[in-house]
């Protein structure tokens, strides 16, 4: 934010307002219409303002026909939600550039149109959670690949290796933990997954930094939201204190593990529960192989 004096731009009380608004609105975009009635102002008024944050760049202008949205400039987005205070609302995934890709990846497996239907079922499950998460178009992108794969292998032939889906009520915690830990020792040879009943937004602090601590990474594992297939492709389904909340199917074994939540804990806690889930993970593993 170079060209003249963006920060006293942005200083201005209704600007402020008017950029809280934008970050927060949906695909982080809004029309000077939408502004006015949210701020009890004329659409003059809006107006004018707007155009000083154009000069300056500090928001761009798109088109849409006769309609024009507003939106954070990308290169100013982190200093402009700093300044007034909003984490920048995400913008909306191109689905049609993650159903293309992952047409590719499933090809001979699933035809477009299911791929499609999978993609923006998955966008819907993440986007209505707890809170949507800023990564929401690699997070589709990656929810979607993984109900495939499952859906794959539950409608499949049966494979050799065997697949454990760990499911908690955030999604957050003690079934991260399981997944982490069993993924780190069994390698490729054990298909892992996780799921929450009600899924939190993101993964806790304490969780990833008990793992590190242990040489256990974490990837890009984040909170997702439990679906039929992932249980129907488990060959052991164990539920960490979310009741009822898994389908049952023949042919599965259901465990449930009794383990502490390490919501609110402090990390002295969370690695007590930490190493309990590693007792319990070896002696699984053991049976599995």
């Amino acid at each position: 934010m170079d060209a003249g004096n963006p920060l006293a731009t942005i200083a201005d009380p209704t600007r402020t307002r008017i950029l809280r608004l934008i970050l927060s609105a949906p695909g982080g975009r809004a029309r000077v219409g939408q502004l006015a009635d949210e701020l009890g102002l004329r659409q003059p008024t809006v107006s004018h303002h707007m155009k000083a944050l154009l000069a300056e760049g500090v928001v761009s202008r798109q088109q849409d026909g006769r309609r024009a949205w507003f939106s954070v400039s990308p290169d100013h987005a982190d200093a402009v939600a700093s300044l007034v205070g909003v984490t920048p609302a995400p913008h909306e995934p191109d689905l049609g550039r993650i159903v293309d890709d992952l047409a590719v990846r499933f090809r001979g497996i699933f035809n477009r149109e299911t791929i499609d239907a999978y993609v923006r079922e998955s966008l819907d499950l993440l986007a209505h959670g707890e809170a949507p998460p800023r990564q929401l178009a690699s997070r589709t992108a990656a929810f979607a690949a993984s109900r495939l794969e499952a859906l794959a292998r539950a409608d499949g032939p049966h494979t050799e290796r065997p697949e454990v889906l760990f499911v908690c009520v955030k999604n957050a915690g003690r079934s991260q933990l399981a997944a982490a830990i069993l993924r780190h020792l069994a390698g490729d040879r054990v298909v892992v997954r996780t799921a929450g009943s009600m899924p939190a937004a993101d993964m806790r602090s304490t969780i990833v930094m008990s793992l590190d601590e242990i040489g256990v990474p974490i990837g890009g594992e984040f909170p997702k939201p439990l679906t039929d297939e992932a249980v129907r492709a488990a060959d052991v389904v164990i539920s960490m204190g979310c009741g009822d909340a898994c389908p049952i199917y023949p042919g599965r074994r259901y465990l449930d593990w009794e383990v502490d939540d390490p919501a609110g804990r402090p990390l002295e806690d969370v690695r007590v529960i930490r190493d309990d889930i590693e007792r319990r993970v070896r002696g699984l593993l053991d049976e599995l192989l």
